[in-house]
């Protein structure tokens, strides 16, 4: 897998996870929630916060036909126009925003929708690109984003392999170079059962491409879990409040979670390591307590050593329990006392 930079952040399986807080439309139509997000998530830890860049026309049409209208779960008797309407950025809040995020000292970039999207986040010299999974299928905006020359992240919730692999080979073939995939269930929220973690192993091997999670569970677990499964991105809802009433606040974290998710994510990077079955600096101090074989009778020279006259005990500065049986028989060439470590200087050649 080739490693890739977002700003000064490289991103690979020898770095800690990269952590995305997704602000959404977490704001709640209020400037200063926004603000006040991207301080919330510089100070827990994130790398990044990611904002989605549309309009209600420019995501969906304003109509009440039925297949515009959504049944069910958090969003259930609103029409798409409706719901973007109420929870879309507006557009001029982008720069403001994009100044607050570099003058806090953290990354910010966007989910475009459509072209015109990615048009003013260019002008806006935004650092990379996130496809969210409803347009994972959307090949020309994938070739669009892609033209840019900036990393892209592409979420793959719904998509199939084969699907998957289109996305791929479309931000490819029109110039990426700098490319991630991640795993994710498009259920708001979704139950962490859902989530076959063992499928970013295998979006690994099967694309060879940066692969991270974007999780919608309620809690942490599945995202930690992850980085245990190789995940090198984690991307995670976030919110000031989730009772706030906003449309994602309910399956977003709160401050405390959000920096529990950054410190125990990299705790688990960093436990993962390398392969090494080397002694640790961690271990040193404990090494002498490992067992060794000691006289546990007091014995003169020539005395044969026996069964009842060694025994592998604590603490670890005889030799070692393995030479026991080798032992057993021959003579000391030594006087020993009880609580004495056997040594290869008290036994007779």
């Amino acid at each position: 897998m080739k490693d890739f930079f977002i700003e000064n952040r490289q991103i690979g399986p020898k770095h800690a996870p990269y952590i995305i807080a997704e602000m959404s439309a977490n704001h709640n139509g209020d400037i200063e929630n926004a603000f006040q997000i991207i301080e919330m998530a510089k100070r827990c830890g994130a790398d990044a916060v990611k904002m989605q860049t549309y309009t209600a026309d420019t995501i969906t049409l304003n109509s009440n036909k039925e297949e515009f209208q959504i049944k069910g779960g958090l969003w259930d008797g609103q029409t798409l126009y409706d719901l973007y309407q109420s929870a879309y950025t507006p557009w001029e809040w982008h720069k403001p925003l994009f100044d607050k995020a570099r003058a806090t000292g953290i990354t910010m970039f966007s989910s475009p929708f459509d072209t015109t999207a990615v048009d003013m986040l260019e002008d806006l010299n935004a650092p990379a690109y996130k496809i969210a999974s409803f347009e994972a299928i959307d090949l020309p905006l994938i070739r669009y984003v892609a033209q840019t020359g900036k990393p892209m992240i592409i979420s793959t919730g719904m998509a199939n392999d084969e699907e998957i692999a289109e996305a791929i080979d479309a931000a490819k073939s029109a110039g990426c170079n700098q490319l991630a995939i991640l795993h994710c269930v498009s259920g708001y929220p979704a139950p962490s059962s859902d989530y076959n973690l063992r499928t970013i192993l295998d979006m690994q091997q099967r694309f060879n491409l940066i692969t991270g999670l974007s999780d919608h569970t309620l809690d942490n677990t599945t995202a930690i879990a992850s980085v245990a499964l190789g995940a090198n991105i984690i991307e995670k809802h976030v919110t000031l409040d989730r009772s706030g009433g906003g449309p994602d606040d309910s399956f977003s974290l709160e401050a405390a979670e959000l920096k529990h998710l950054c410190d125990a994510g990299r705790i688990c990077w960093e436990a993962l390591g390398r392969v090494d079955y080397g002694r640790k600096s961690s271990e040193e101090g404990n090494a002498q307590f490992r067992r060794s074989l000691y006289f546990v009778k007091p014995l003169k020279v020539g005395d044969i050593i026996t069964s009842d006259s060694i025994r592998s005990v604590r603490p670890g500065f005889g030799l070692p329990p393995k030479m026991l049986e080798s032992i057993i028989g021959k003579t000391v060439s030594i006087n020993v006392d009880y609580a004495t470590p056997v040594t290869s200087e008290a036994i007779a050649k």
